[in-house]
């Protein structure tokens, strides 16, 4: 499986306005491959190794075109057809997709390459915490080491990127084949099993009775507005404005950051500690459109918390099976039977066997228990596996958001 490192790099004036120049460029041949996609005839449209043919004619055309590296351009031209795929994908899922869009200038941000012969590593810096990183027809430039390098031979994919803060960042695409093997269902103890139910009042809540808060971003929230309003007063384009453009992006970046190592530690935690894990596989988008509660469901970021889940399961050796949601709060986790509860009532009191837990613990063994019973279609009923719903309701640990950033893992 592909395994993706990210580090800070550090680019010289020089090789910072190169790449940046070589970058619109790639955006600009993007945006004609974009457009002579389009303008083909429909029942007889390129493929992208159509249009890796068609580019040494836009090279002769269009001389700008050709001083990027010649692979860089493929490689942007391959990214489109991917998206057009990824486009089909939804499209035959019902999802209302629409055409890949003309990107503007500095919508277009990054430079790859995949081939090993395009770029070079050195690890003779003299401090150990930097190595060099050369890019075909970019230039050499330095790359803060927090973890191991991969050697150029083991790389399989270069990805140079300016953020929008300004800052550069290069991501190594590898591959891990040593990655362990998923026990096998007959083979794995029911308290190794965990359903995950996604929340707001807390960020998840397993069938354990384990609750870990949501972040408090209010702090960063309030300064990412302060720094918006002080945009809306500069001149548009002007120097002053720029500059508190990345002020804002800045800003932006503290919450995203946050976010995301804070899925990290909880995600990491859940691959480590359970040998399966039974999820919800939530379709966020029509949530964000008609709840009031669209805000904090987009800070929850639950479809990357899913994704990060999944990536992190292949590397640990996790079984992580995806549910359908829908009924999950309803339905007693005892007798099946279902019951309506508005959202502010946060007890499951069922009136037919006289259950009583709380919403978001029954949620959680539903789950669990629609995972297992996926995950052993077919198998005897008295696979282990398949009996790892707990017959009592153990004492609910919260955990603090607070412990998570600090401790690294609510189990710390």
């Amino acid at each position: 499986m592909k395994h993706t490192l990210r580090f800070r790099a550090y680019l010289p004036d020089d090789v910072a306005s190169e790449a940046w120049r070589h970058i619109d460029i790639l955006r600009q041949i993007r945006n004609h491959a974009v457009r002579d996609y389009y303008y083909s005839d429909y029942n007889d449209r390129p493929s992208d190794y159509d249009q890796h043919d068609k580019l040494t004619d836009w090279t002769d055309r269009w001389s700008t075109f050709a001083e990027p590296s010649r692979h860089a351009a493929q490689q942007a031209i391959s990214q489109i057809h991917s998206d057009l795929e990824t486009l089909q994908e939804r499209r035959d899922n019902g999802y209302k997709v629409g055409r890949l869009q003309w990107q503007g200038a500095g919508e277009f941000r990054s430079v790859s390459h995949n081939q090993s012969s395009r770029f070079n590593v050195d690890y003779n810096t003299g401090d150990d915490r930097l190595v060099r990183l050369r890019l075909e027809k970019i230039g050499w430039f330095k790359i803060r080491a927090e973890r191991d390098v991969p050697t150029a031979g083991e790389i399989d994919e270069v990805i140079l990127k300016k953020e929008r803060t300004g800052e550069w960042y290069v991501s190594l695409v590898t591959s891990v084949e040593d990655t362990p093997k998923k026990p096998a269902l007959s083979e794995i103890e029911p308290e190794n099993c965990v359903g995950v139910d996604l929340g707001i009042t807390s960020y998840i809540h397993t069938s354990e009775n384990l609750s870990v808060d949501t972040l408090d971003l209010s702090d960063e929230y309030d300064r990412y507005a302060r720094e918006q309003r002080e945009l809306d007063r500069k001149e548009h384009g002007s120097a002053n404005w720029e500059k508190q453009r990345q002020k804002v992006a800045k800003a932006k970046r503290a919450i995203k950051r946050k976010v995301l190592d804070y899925q990290h530690k909880i995600t990491t935690w859940l691959v480590r500690e359970y040998d399966v894990v039974a999820v919800e596989n939530l379709d966020v988008k029509p949530m964000l459109e008609t709840s009031q509660s669209a805000k904090n469901k987009q800070d929850a970021a639950w479809s990357r918390f899913i994704e990060l889940l999944e990536y992190k399961a292949n590397l640990h050796g996790t079984h992580v099976e995806k549910v359908n949601p829908d009924g999950t709060t309803k339905e007693c986790a005892v007798c099946g039977v279902e019951t309506d509860k508005p959202l502010w009532v946060r007890e499951h009191s069922c009136p037919a066997c006289g259950h009583t837990e709380d919403r978001d613990l029954n949620a959680a063994k539903n789950i669990l228990n629609r995972g297992l019973k996926q995950l052993g279609a077919g198998r005897s009923e008295s696979t282990p596996v398949q009996t790892a719903l707990p017959t009592f309701t153990p004492q609910r640990e919260a955990v603090d958001a607070k412990r998570v950033v600090e401790a690294g893992s609510p189990g710390a």
